[in-house]
């Protein structure tokens, strides 16, 4: 079963999916991102570019040619990729086949509509029989 993971309280929903995306990478992890917005997945693109500021965080869209060789991954659907190790979900909604994947990270901002939607899913993931673990990310 799918161990989720709820970073909450955090400033920036897509600044600080760009330092865990970075975090994971660091640490020798792959990572799939599941953005099926596109502008959504567009400005984390761009973020992921200047992440950390002083290095090169190596990442492309799932529909790549590079997609087998490359750590991070941005997709706007979960079905035949090369990882299945962790995904960070930037959807409102609960992503088809999470359960693939080993671990899934939602990150949770701030702003109201953010919190609601973050525990519609959570109520979802509980009910689904999920191990789920809350991080509280004020005033880190």
């Amino acid at each position: 079963m799918t161990k989720v993971f709820f970073y909450h309280n955090v400033q920036d929903r897509l600044g600080a999916a760009c330092a865990l995306v970075s975090k994971a990478y660091a640490q020798g992890k792959d990572f799939t991102v599941y953005a099926p917005d596109p502008e959504r997945a567009q400005v984390l693109d761009r973020l992921l570019w200047t992440q950390p500021p002083l290095g090169f965080l190596p990442h492309c869209r799932a529909d790549s040619p590079l997609a087998a060789e490359t750590p991070v991954l941005i997709a706007s659907q979960l079905d035949a990729l090369p990882q299945d190790q962790r995904l960070l979900n930037l959807a409102d909604d609960i992503p088809a086949d999470f359960n693939h994947f080993a671990s899934l990270i939602e990150v949770v901002s701030q702003t109201e509509e953010d919190r609601q939607q973050a525990r519609q899913r959570f109520r979802q993931y509980k009910e689904m029989g999920c191990e789920i673990q809350s991080i509280d990310m004020a005033g880190r």
